[in-house]
């Protein structure tokens, strides 16, 4: 994740785009994995900040380019945060 937080100010517009997607995607499954664990208030911050990456990406991807690190900076240090207190998360969740 950090190295695609590094780029982001040398690649063009549309790989900008896909990494926010990208980020979003991430932070979507980290919501996911929250409920699982009754974080319910990360669950919920988690995927508000997605959705938002989301409906933003193509205004994100052609912003100011130190504005979308900040943005994805911000992401990494949530999922970070929820990596740091559930280090030893599940593999699978499938249901029977």
């Amino acid at each position: 994740m950090e190295e695609n937080i590094s780029i982001i100010k040398t690649v063009g517009i549309y790989e900008r785009e896909e990494i926010i997607v990208d980020f979003a995607r991430w932070l979507e499954t980290a919501s996911k994995e929250a409920l699982v664990y009754g974080e319910g208030k990360f669950a919920m911050m988690s995927a508000s900040m997605a959705q938002a990456m989301r409906i933003n990406a193509d205004e994100l991807a052609r912003d100011n380019p130190e504005n979308t690190e900040r943005v994805l900076q911000q992401a990494s240090a949530m999922m970070t945060q929820f990596k740091a207190a559930y280090p030893h998360r599940l593999i699978s969740r499938s249901v029977h």
